[in-house]
């Protein structure tokens, strides 16, 4: 099995772009007001490929509308963890996205520069590093060991743990839908384009 990642293989060609907005049945275009009209301001991202489903765009706008604005957990372990998400999966556009974002929220930039190197920040708040813990063992064990489930709850309670594990799961499944569409970054990203980990 060849393992391609997004950015990485011999063709980057986008595969799902934007189609043209007179070509857009009615759900499709009500799904274009609706984001537009919402707080990402337009469609952009895992919402492009998306059009093609606008039934399942509705139901993840809204489910990453309330992890992203109506959670427990504080907006810098919410973007931390979208990069970690975004970084395991080599996804560009995440990255690109939730990179100032994350700085912007006091999150290190070397922090950063070693997440992007695929590789554990030796300094953290402590936030941080339960945040990255549990965020790690989800991805790699699809689960959690107890230890680090009870640092996870004692900080955010079991509705933080939820909405922790909802997060890690909503942003792997933007960014396997980016992936497969090849959707690009727009602009230049503030910290660089990720590149290929060793491996």
């Amino acid at each position: 099995m060849i393992k391609i990642a997004q950015g990485f293989g011999p063709d980057s060609a986008e595969r799902l772009p934007l189609p043209k907005m007179e070509d857009l049945n009615a759900a499709q275009q009500a799904a274009v007001e609706a984001l537009n009209h919402g707080p990402r301001q337009g469609v952009r991202g895992p919402f492009v490929p998306l059009l093609r489903a606008p039934a399942l765009l509705n139901g993840l706008s809204k489910t990453g509308e309330t992890l992203r604005f109506d959670s427990v957990l504080p907006k810098r372990v919410t973007e931390f963890v979208t990069l970690i998400v975004a970084r395991h999966y080599s996804n560009q556009f995440e990255w690109s996205v939730h990179y100032p974002l994350a700085l912007k929220m006091g999150t290190a930039r070397e922090s950063l520069d070693h997440l992007a190197q695929g590789r554990r920040p030796p300094s953290m708040s402590d936030e941080e590093a339960v945040a990255w813990d549990f965020s790690r063992e989800v991805l790699e064990n699809y689960s959690v060991s107890d230890a680090v489930y009870a640092d996870a709850v004692e900080r955010w309670g079991e509705r933080g743990v939820v909405e922790l594990t909802g997060l890690i799961g909503y942003f792997t499944c933007m960014c396997w839908i980016m992936n497969v569409a090849r959707t690009p970054v727009q602009g230049a990203p503030e910290g660089g384009p990720l590149t290929p980990l060793p491996g």
